[in-house]
């Protein structure tokens, strides 16, 4: 059995270290190829092992650390400008949130108050209960809207008009008021907080056309002693 073993292991080293001869020459026939295909592998390893002075390092360094400081302070200062609008936004909701509800509830207010304006002592007389009540039910929606920072204001006839919290319904020649002023308030005006809600719906009176003498807002003209 060994006699018979010996050479069959002779035959088959031969063909072995052929095989092993192909692939190292295949190999190292690839090597080439591969550094060949990729030369900016090669270019970094070149450019890696080149060294930079002490004095460039150095320069290197402080243009990294300047860049960094940089990207920091463009960062502080935008989340800064975050919390800013955040903390006025958040204002804004406390102060003015109930804005579009208000506006919504305006309306219940011209009516109640219409129906208070309208009533005669007659009515008043028959109904004292229902007029009672129309008053209380308005009593409380203003104060529901003074908790929000809602309040009305004070439009009354001879006011000045004021184009900004006022708003001309129309302008009629009226004997004996100053031109300009409020002559009647249509609807009451409202305030939220320091920012305008509704104007006052007035009209205003303008000049009589022929009427030269200046008036002081009751009728009185300068030239008054003349007759």
């Amino acid at each position: 059995m060994s006699d018979q073993d010996k050479p069959q292991a002779a035959s088959t080293t031969p063909e072995n270290a052929s095989s092993a001869a192909e692939t190292k020459v295949e190999a190292t026939a690839a090597t080439p190829q591969n550094s060949a295909a990729n030369p900016q592998a090669s270019d970094s390893i070149q450019e890696s092992s080149q060294e930079l002075s002490p004095e460039e390092r150095v320069r290197a360094l402080e243009a990294e650390a300047a860049a960094a400081q940089d990207r920091f302070m463009r960062a502080a200062a935008d989340v800064q400008n975050m919390r800013r609008r955040a903390e006025r936004d958040r204002r804004e909701a406390e102060a003015y949130g109930g804005r579009r509800l208000a506006l919504d509830l305006l309306p219940v207010f011209d009516n109640l108050d219409a129906a208070l304006q309208l009533a005669t002592d007659e009515l008043r007389e028959k109904e004292p209960g229902f007029f009672n009540g129309v008053e209380l039910t308005l009593k409380e929606l203003l104060n529901a809207f003074s908790k929000h920072k809602i309040s009305q204001m004070d439009a009354a006839i001879g006011d000045k008009f004021d184009p900004n919290q006022h708003e001309a319904m129309y302008e009629a020649p009226t004997p004996g008021a100053e031109a300009g002023s409020v002559i009647q308030v249509m609807q009451s005006g409202f305030m939220i907080g320091d920012r305008l809600l509704r104007p006052a719906k007035v009209g205003v009176a303008r000049a009589v056309e022929g009427d030269t003498s200046p008036t002081n807002g009751s009728g009185a003209s300068t030239n008054a002693n003349a007759s």
